[in-house]
């Protein structure tokens, strides 16, 4: 409990120190300042419920869409709060339209929780995947609101599990109810005497995926650019991944490649740029296009240089490679792929991931350790189509197979009426 409070209390100064020079720790510190005032004019005073939901970050809230979805539709007279702890999130949905309003969450404090509450007065509390505040769970369930944990996960290296971990397993009881990915997660909670209120739904982020699949809308420019060469699409990656693939697409101008960076600030692109030895920025290739110009010939790899695309991109793939593999958290999201039916290549770093593990298991994909391995995979794969046939299928069957957290999370809330007077 100490170390907990040092650590609310210390992070925002932190955060601050760091904006100097960081403009993502300057976006956390100027988001938070007129949070209240907006909280105010949207929802004091107001008769209609509100759900409130909480996610980390953008792939957390990816994985809640869904629900928001069903709960827009299914409960139309209710109020949509979304919450984000960090500025990626935050500053790509804050406009989203399954939300009344995108904040983000003050800093974690009694005071902070119990002002958020009072304004918002939330009939249903959903948090996404992981991030425990316990000033805001216990405020909350002291005022008798349901609260749920909507995908969870949880491994044997989190802090409920250790010995040390005993303040943390006191936030578990505050939930009405788990739903969690898989059955670790479900066994590692029985573990510690939870098991009443914990049930094995599954991820929402195969809901996610399979409705952005269902709902695709084409990209004319992605379309002509690619023609009918195999297309490589690398998602989210880092300079380590991009370090593995350039040599392979260097010497490949046959091929086309599309190039969608995790971060994409000006030196990110440029680095890129470089590595590639053979591209060009999305937004040069479409303003070119626009004015009639000619595109150099031996251009075979587009930088991507806007953020929200990426998941459409994986359905002209060939092959994906999807980033982070080679960095302390791994792999991005694997699934945005595989949902098209596409072979999923990714690097050594997955183990915090079980869909990883299941889709090389379900003969999906592929994990490599270097660029030789990384190039002798797509060699194998490029000049055997049956093998990448089989690969497609498992990639897309597998992700169906998956489905259905999304409608077991919303019969919990109906069978308990938690949003019916």
């Amino acid at each position: 409990m100490l170390f907990y409070r040092i650590f609310i209390w210390l992070y925002p100064g932190a955060a601050w120190l760091l904006g100097f020079t960081n403009a993502k720790a300057r976006a956390w510190v100027t988001g938070r300042k007129h949070i209240f005032p907006q909280l105010a004019q949207v929802f004091s005073g107001t008769p209609k419920r509100t759900i409130w939901m909480h996610c980390s970050s953008l792939g957390e809230f990816e994985q809640g869409l869904p629900i928001l979805e069903q709960l827009r539709q299914q409960y139309p007279g209710n109020r949509i709060l979304v919450s984000f702890f960090s500025p990626s999130g935050y500053e790509i949905r804050k406009n989203h339209p399954a939300a009344d309003l995108v904040v983000y969450l003050p800093m974690d404090s009694p005071a902070n929780a119990k002002q958020f509450l009072d304004t918002v007065n939330p009939s249903l509390v959903i948090f996404v995947k992981y991030e425990y505040w316990y000033y805001y769970l216990k405020e909350v369930h002291q005022r008798n609101i349901p609260l749920l944990l909507a995908s969870g996960i949880f491994r044997k290296e989190q802090a409920f599990f250790r010995w040390y971990g005993g303040f943390y397993r006191k936030m578990l009881p505050l939930f009405s109810w788990l739903f969690v990915q898989n059955e670790v997660s479900r066994k590692l909670l029985q573990s510690i005497g939870f098991e009443k209120n914990v049930a094995l739904t599954g991820d929402t982020r195969f809901d996610r995926v399979l409705a952005i699949a269902n709902n695709f809308e084409p990209i004319p420019v992605i379309e002509q650019f690619c023609g009918n060469q195999d297309v490589i699409v690398a998602g989210s990656t880092w300079t380590e991944d991009d370090e593995e693939l350039d040599h392979f697409i260097n010497i490949h101008p046959d091929l086309r490649c599309l190039v969608a960076p995790h971060d994409i600030d000006a030196e990110r692109l440029k680095e890129c740029l470089g590595l590639y030895k053979h591209s060009m920025l999305f937004s040069d290739y479409v303003q070119q296009q626009a004015t009639g110009k000619t595109i150099p010939t031996h251009i075979n790899t587009l930088i991507i240089d806007n953020m929200g695309m990426l998941s459409r991109l994986y359905r002209y793939a060939t092959i994906c490679y999807v980033g982070g593999g080679f960095g302390d958290d791994g792999i991005h999201n694997i699934l945005e792929a595989a949902v098209y039916g596409k072979p999923v290549i990714f690097g050594p770093v997955y183990d915090k991931y079980f869909e990883a593990d299941e889709l090389l298991d379900a003969g999906g994909a592929y994990t490599i350790e270097d660029a030789l391995g990384l190039e002798s995979v797509l060699k194998e794969l490029l000049s055997d189509r049956e093998q990448l046939a089989e690969m497609s299928k498992a990639s897309a069957s597998y992700v169906q197979e998956k489905a259905g957290a999304t409608n077991a999370i919303m019969g919990y809330i109906q069978e308990k009426r938690l949003l019916i007077n």
